[in-house]
């Protein structure tokens, strides 16, 4: 099974041990003429639903290190439309990027990465691969 599909299912069981019941797998939307069924791979959307709140979460691993920046520039270009097309449709629903624990204590602590996700507003969800927990929601 690919990197990919791995870090989905973690993530799905990490929100599971969290009290999140995945409600769809992948989430898709259909806005102005553009479908984002957002399924990039195994990179997908997955919206959970818990005490009358409602998430998506786009699921990213960041496995080449050195193409971070190219990951983080589709994973920040993804994040802003999904949360534009979500704000349009599904203005209860709250958007959050999915990374690994080892790559937000690395990648997203250097200067520009962490000002990108600051000045964007970027809500993260920062997993711990190993023990399939959600370590910390950033808001």
């Amino acid at each position: 099974m690919p990197a990919k599909d791995v870090f989905h299912q973690v993530v799905k069981t990490a929100l599971h041990k969290d009290g999140w019941q995945i409600t769809n797998d992948p989430l898709t939307i259909s806005l102005g003429g553009v479908s984002l069924s957002i399924d990039l791979g195994a990179e997908k959307l997955i919206a959970a639903e818990r005490e009358g709140q409602k998430i998506a979460v786009e699921v990213k691993n960041f496995l080449q290190q050195s193409s971070a920046i190219s990951e983080f520039h589709t994973a920040l270009g993804q994040f802003i439309n999904y949360r534009g097309a979500l704000r349009r449709l599904q203005p209860d629903r709250v958007l959050y990027l999915a990374v690994p624990l080892t790559t937000y204590k690395t990648f997203f602590q250097l200067d520009f990465p962490k000002d990108m996700v600051s000045e964007n507003h970027v809500k993260m969800l920062v997993y711990d691969v190993e023990k399939e927990v959600i370590f910390q929601w950033i808001n």
